[in-house]
């Protein structure tokens, strides 16, 4: 595959983007598509009709098709670990005709979406209350990885959609340090916390969800415990222990992975903010993108045009990076929020057999809002060394007036232009070589149903580029490494460990470790929960 792509993108290493463009007077008509209110134009890549009929002839040749409805008729694509993909199935609504085994899935996912509506409800009008029977008026989310940063993500994204009825925080980072400056602002008997954790053991939740357990029952009380926690888990135990009560669990399963799960009850703490209507519009814009991926041609399909452009850029142009800069503060986290969807679902070294890949996969991922980014970061993009294809997202309607909303467009586009023209100069330092390899995807304004629309594009292109590279985009191996040897290095830190605890390479870090904390009277690892929090 490698070396099919890059014969197109050797013959096209001369040509610049703006010859193309001199060459086809209609190739911005012609390299742009719409569906569901996006424009996806990608006019501006180094790409002609050949090396494009190559890369839909690369689809054909992966078998995308058979794929696709392999993964969205719940057949095991997981290979690794032997389970389906279903993340699609969270987003059907409960009057779609499902048959077959998905059924019964299907009326589960209805059943949990009932529960959670329900809840919502009683939070917001009141029924619902804390132990001391006031009102919740804030929220803390208590996750890490897909049960942080999706809710997150969407919550900020959505924040003119907000219902007014609480205010949504989120917890996910070890330290504690984000629990802490937040109890600090917080009333504990108006607070509810939400721990989501699949297994119940994920080490980084349930640190921040003891924490925040200490917190409230030190404050109001062991007694207060149940009212003040929900969790979205499928440990009844660990959850019976914790204090968690039967009506505020809500279940999720293993053919969800954790980056996917922002449509299922890893997502309360969005409809809590959003409300129960605006939640249903944010899985239906995506379930149009589901039905648009099954059924459209190659040259129609969004996010197959985009895994395609993905591989191209990265194995035909060698583009090692891509940058996702929205031209909308409210999407300022997802660029973080599409490292994980991308860099754990793609950073795979070998095929779906266990043979190893022909050619390189996924592409590292960064960004942030292009605005901001203009004047820093882009100076790099402009006239860097480093190739870096981009996408670049435009709400028209997205600032906060009309004038604003002109700026942005103005500066998009502006950015978009450099990139793809260049500039000649004398002076050397002024050059710009142009030909950058970028894609824009632009929408009238960004609200609920958009932001599912975007979501399940990227989704989707990610499990285009699996298919092409077939790579299990499904598991997460590597971060299951990291965490299993976790357990070994906190017994290493105890000052009463042995000389020679830990492993080998390790020793001696370890040591002066001990010795530091021990000097200046830092507590073992695994005291002081509360600290700060009083």
């Amino acid at each position: 595959m490698r070396q099919w792509l890059r014969s197109h993108a050797a013959r096209l290493r001369n040509c610049t983007v703006r010859g193309l463009f001199a060459t086809d007077p209609e190739r911005c008509q012609r390299y742009a598509r719409e569906f569901g209110g996006i424009l996806l134009d990608f006019s501006r890549q180094r790409l002609d009709d050949a090396a494009f009929a190559a890369l839909l002839d690369l689809a054909g040749h992966a078998g995308l098709r058979e794929r696709i409805h392999a993964l969205l008729d719940g057949a095991i694509v997981n290979d690794s670990e032997g389970r389906a993909a279903l993340h699609t199935l969270l987003r059907m609504p409960g009057s779609a005709a499902v048959t077959g085994s998905l059924a019964p899935l299907h009326a589960e996912v209805v059943a949990v979406r009932a529960r959670l509506a329900a809840f919502v409800r009683a939070v917001h009008e009141g029924t619902r209350q804390s132990a001391s029977g006031e009102r919740f008026t804030d929220v803390v989310n208590v996750g890490i990885g897909g049960s942080d940063l999706g809710p997150a993500m969407a919550v900020e994204a959505l924040r003119p959609f907000h219902t007014g009825h609480v205010r949504c925080h989120f917890v996910s980072n070890v330290d504690g340090l984000q629990l802490a400056d937040l109890a600090a602002g917080l009333d504990p008997a108006r607070t509810l916390v939400i721990v989501c954790s699949k297994t119940f053991t994920t080490q980084e939740t349930l640190a921040n969800a003891r924490r925040a357990r200490a917190w409230i029952a030190g404050r109001l009380g062991e007694a207060a415990v149940p009212a003040h926690f929900a969790a979205v888990s499928t440990n009844t135990l660990a959850m019976d222990q914790f204090g968690v009560g039967a009506d505020a669990r809500f279940a999720m399963w293993d053919w969800v992975g954790g980056r996917y799960s922002v449509w299922s009850a890893v997502g309360l703490a969005l409809e809590l903010a959003i409300g129960t209507a605006n939640f249903e519009a944010f899985l239906a814009g995506a379930r149009q993108v589901d039905l648009h991926f099954r059924r459209a041609p190659w040259r129609e399909n969004l996010p197959v045009l985009m895994g395609l452009l993905a591989v191209w850029n990265r194995n035909g142009l060698g583009c090692t990076s891509h940058a996702v800069l929205p031209y909308h503060q409210r999407l300022a986290r997802l660029p973080a929020y599409l490292q994980q969807l991308e860099m754990e679902s793609l950073g795979k070294s070998v095929t779906r057999t266990g043979q190893p890949v022909d050619a390189d996969t996924g592409a590292v991922i960064w960004g942030e809002p292009a605005s901001n980014a203009q004047h820093s970061f882009f100076q790099l993009l402009h006239q860097g060394t480093a190739d870096v294809s981009m996408d670049f997202l435009l709400p028209l309607n997205g600032a906060a007036d009309r004038d604003a909303d002109e700026l942005v467009i103005g500066n998009c586009l502006a950015q978009l232009q450099a990139l793809l023209a260049g500039h000649e100069a004398e002076d050397p330092q002024r050059r710009h070589p142009g030909s950058r390899p970028a894609t824009l995807l632009a929408f009238a304004r960004l609200d609920p149903a958009m932001l599912g629309r975007l979501i399940a594009l990227y989704e989707h292109k990610v499990f285009v580029e699996s298919v092409l590279w077939d790579i299990n985009p499904f598991d997460q191996w590597g971060v299951e490494l990291g965490k299993r040897l976790c357990g070994p290095m906190l017994e290493a830190l105890n000052p009463a460990a042995s000389a020679d605890a830990g492993p080998e390479e390790s020793r001696a870090l370890l040591a002066w470790i001990r010795r530091c904390r021990q000097d200046t009277g830092v507590a073992a690892a695994g005291s002081g929960p509360t600290e700060g929090m009083s």
